[in-house]
């Protein structure tokens, strides 16, 4: 009997080291900075294109509206934009649908590419 408890508790302080080594580890990857790749972003860049690589162009959806150049921008600042367009911060439909589409890892390089250009 006093074997059967012994491995019991053996067993479980495994299971909880093991857990919060998972738990560890996942928190680690989620704490690594993500860093832009310019190329990456070549194969990303045609939804923004359409309205952004207009000189002076403005939107006529919801309402008229001047759609900023983003070439030259400050990366950091393209990529707090688009969390805040992705989480209803700010407000824009086709700018919503797009930042809820992207993935940290594409606004990193999205803004990586724009940021390059002087």
């Amino acid at each position: 009997m006093k074997l059967r408890i012994s491995m019991t508790r053996t067993l479980s302080a495994l299971a909880v080291m093991a857990s919060c080594a998972i738990a560890g580890q996942a928190w680690a990857a989620d704490a690594a900075p993500i860093v832009g790749n310019a190329k990456a972003a070549l194969n990303k860049t045609s939804m923004c294109i359409g309205c952004h690589g207009i000189a002076d162009y403005h939107a006529s959806f919801p309402e008229v509206y001047h759609v900023p150049m983003i070439a030259g921008q400050n990366a950091a600042y393209i990529v707090a934009a688009l969390k805040e367009y992705a989480s209803g911060a700010r407000t824009f439909p086709t700018m919503e649908a797009i930042a809820k589409s992207l993935s940290p890892q594409d606004m990193a390089d999205l803004a990586a590419h724009y940021s390059s250009f002087k």
